[in-house]
């Protein structure tokens, strides 16, 4: 089999190889798992097409998808690459002013929404959008009616309505080149607007390749997909990957269903966060902690048991006959129920998006549930490095794939450069350069150093961008300047890289936080004894939260606490343009961020 070098050949190949395999897709409906085919998924791919040139949308112009993971999602991907469209996967969690941004800067033609929450946003910017012509929708909810307003049903019969007219349709998708635009997906930087990500066909491709000389799946496995389509790791992984590969798509109902559909889909393959790791991990040390102090003992000594049995293991070393057996008993007392839980049939988890624990890693793995760590970006489609089961190296996130180069520049960065790395910043030349040197390095923005065998680790981020456990990417300076807006606030910083959330430091004016104390007869007098008042807390949490508007879940602020004193150039916490030193703050108030983190 050659490897294919667009998503059209990737696409129509599969099909032929895997139409008598199992299904391709699967999903929910009520208390059911229904299939589809793969040559369902490649009928409906076809007609939705063919349908969305009806409406008189050409190559090369942008068409955007605003949904939950769904059968739909990806025909609507799939549709759009066949017929020579980019398509440009949008967050459902996001607001709509920030959707309004992404339509207006791609220029999408169409726009593919889920149901009403997610119409209703668009509703509200129709008059800011003029470029986005047609919504479509994949659930037809009472009140989504206006102008070029269709449901995902009727794009269907449309399409297979005017099938004979397109009688060249394959012949084109095939004649695309791997040098064509596939999307547009945004990231956003510390600073500016969200920056669109052009990924090739042969991006993908690429990548998709590399990771199966790493990733071991095929048409006997089958995947459970939680994480969004709109995020460049399932997009590459959990959906073309799988799908070349003939692995069976299985989609979660929800992230709250997720515990309840390992059960019933028994998954052999899960692409995650670590998030899901973190509350997994979590779950089972509050069982263990709950279940009376015999419990308690087995759990804690099957757990150092495995972790020695882990230890040795990964480093290639002999297994003693005693720890042998200990393992094994540990695995009858306590693993066992562990792997239950996701299903049972689980070969491997794949981890990206953030850093994963490494203790958390190391528990997955002496419990029989080895997890693949790997380290991407949007603009590198994802994967750059990922670690091999057979070579697990906890703490690192592995080797670089095959075909892609990487190494550290003197300040520390990592750079990479391969077939994997985007086209550049859709209309943004002067970021592309700045991303992208002449020799072709991407600069990651990322710290971190290689081993002598080869293995990348992560150290620390070079800009200031937080990405939250969950993988989230966020950007704290405007957020900041919102709440700098506030008259009650001198001073914000935004905390919460690696974390599971989003936090804040806030020095309050304290002149007029006072100035309202004192008309309700609050004692102003020590500052520290002040500024822990039940009732002046709650007023401040009211103030900076109130002023904080447009903002997707992700980025909101969980937690915050007050500080009494300014950051001054003095105490090393400014520069001299007044700009805050990130690194500096954190180390100061280190113990109070931690005790925002700290589980209740």
């Amino acid at each position: 089999m050659n490897a294919p070098e667009t998503l059209n050949e990737l696409f129509f190949a599969a099909v032929e190889r895997f139409s008598s395999k199992r299904a391709a897709l699967r999903y929910k409906d009520g208390d059911v798992w229904r299939d589809i085919t793969h040559q369902e998924v490649a009928r409906r791919v076809h007609h939705v097409a063919v349908g969305l040139i009806e409406l008189g949308i050409r190559p090369g112009e942008r068409v955007a998808i605003l949904s939950e993971n769904r059968p739909e999602w990806a025909v609507t991907d799939f549709a759009c690459l066949t017929a020579g469209f980019a398509d440009v996967p949008i967050y459902p969690t996001l607001p709509a002013a920030q959707i309004a941004y992404l339509l207006n800067d791609s220029g999408a033609r169409a726009i593919f929404v889920e149901n009403s929450l997610q119409y209703d946003k668009v509703a509200a910017i129709r008059d800011e959008v003029s470029a986005t012509e047609h919504v479509i929708a994949f659930d037809v909810q009472e009140g989504m009616e206006g102008p070029g307003v269709i449901s995902f049903q009727e794009l269907v019969q449309r399409g297979a309505a005017a099938e004979d007219k397109h009688p060249n349709y394959r012949k084109d998708a095939l004649s695309a080149k791997g040098g064509d635009l596939a999307t547009l997906i945004y990231t956003s930087g510390t600073t500016g607007p969200p920056k669109g990500v052009m990924l090739t066909h042969y991006n993908f491709c690429s990548n998709v390749v590399s990771a199966l000389k790493v990733l071991s799946v095929g048409p006997d496995d089958s995947a459970l997909s939680l994480l969004p389509l709109s995020h460049s790791f399932e997009r590459m992984a959990g959906h073309y990957t799988m799908f070349h590969a003939g692995v069976t798509i299985n989609y979660a109902e929800s992230i709250e269903q997720v515990p309840a559909n390992l059960q019933e889909v028994k998954p052999t393959v899960v692409l995650s966060v670590p998030r899901l790791f973190e509350k997994i991990y979590a779950r089972v040390l509050e069982n263990a902690m709950a279940g009376g102090a015999l419990k308690r003992r087995i759990f804690f000594w099957a757990r150092r048991n495995a972790e020695r049995w882990a230890d040795r293991t990964l480093a290639g070393q002999p297994i003693p006959a005693v720890l042998a057996f200990k393992k094994k008993l540990a695995d009858r007392l306590v693993f066992s129920k562990l792997r239950a839980r996701t299903g049972g049939r689980v070969r491997f988890f794949v981890s990206g998006g953030a850093p994963l624990n490494p203790e958390i890693a190391k528990f997955f793995y002496a419990a029989g549930l080895a997890i693949q760590e790997g380290y991407g970006l949007t603009e590198t489609s994802p994967v750059i490095a990922v670690n091999a089961i057979e070579n697990l190296r906890i703490g690192t996130v592995g080797r670089p794939i095959p075909g892609v180069e990487v190494k550290i520049a003197p300040d520390g960065e990592i750079i990479c450069r391969g077939p994997n790395v985007m086209q550049g910043y859709y209309n943004k030349p002067e970021a592309t350069q700045e991303a992208i040197d002449e020799q072709g390095w991407f600069h990651t923005g990322d710290i971190g150093d290689l081993d002598d065998d080869g293995f990348l680790k992560i150290t620390d981020r070079k800009k200031d961008l937080i990405v939250t456990a969950g993988g989230k990417k966020v950007a704290p300076q405007p957020i900041e300047n919102m709440i700098k807006t506030n008259k009650y606030v001198l001073n914000a910083v935004m905390v919460g890289d690696k974390r599971k959330f989003p936090a804040l430091l806030v020095v309050p004016n304290l002149e007029a936080l006072s100035k309202w104390a004192g008309e309700r007869n609050l004692s102003v007098d020590q500052p520290s004894a002040f500024l822990s008042q039940p009732d002046v807390v709650a007023k401040m949490e009211r103030e900076v939260m109130g002023s904080l508007r447009d903002l997707a879940s992700f980025e909101m602020p969980k937690k915050m606490t007050l500080l009494e004193q300014d950051f001054t150039i003095e105490n090393g916490e400014l520069t001299p343009t007044l700009k805050v030193k990130r690194r500096v703050v954190e180390d100061k108030y280190r113990d109070k961020i931690e005790a925002l983190y700290a589980e209740e």
